[in-house]
């Protein structure tokens, strides 16, 4: 993957795990990433390397440090994540499918739920603590 990503090319791969819910579903959706060079933007969703669990996310930029790194947080997480540096990225999400529909990260639609997600998240993470202890019982 890292290879075709260093050569230009837009890798695609299924997600697992539930971090990204609802916009990206467990072994249903597929993912569109391409390499960048460029500096990510508030809401773009990066695919990277977390050092502390020597593991790859797909996460959201949520924010900035002072110091260049992202501050980064699943659409279905309450816990931010700090100190993603820039080269700790390895590609941002371009697009992504959803049961053969095509939703591209610059289209209307997709922008319109990033702006959402943004207003609602106070209101999101509630839920989401709420949900965590009604399952726990």
């Amino acid at each position: 993957m890292k290879e075709q990503l260093d050569n230009g090319k837009v890798v695609s791969f299924i997600p697992k795990g539930n971090s990204m819910l609802p916009m990206l579903r467990n072994g249903e959706d597929v993912v569109l990433l391409k390499k960048t060079e460029d500096r990510l933007h508030l809401s773009d969703v990066a695919f990277y390397y977390r050092r502390e669990t020597d593991s790859y996310v797909i996460h959201r930029v949520v924010g900035f440090q002072k110091d260049g790194s992202y501050i980064m947080l699943g659409d279905n997480n309450v816990t931010k994540e700090y100190n993603i540096k820039p080269e700790d990225i390895i590609a941002v999400m371009t697009a992504f499918y959803r049961k053969g529909k095509m939703y591209e990260a610059t289209c209307f639609r997709y922008r319109a739920y990033c702006e959402m997600l943004y207003w609602i998240r106070p209101m999101r993470r509630l839920f989401i603590k709420v949900k965590s202890k009604v399952k726990r019982g």
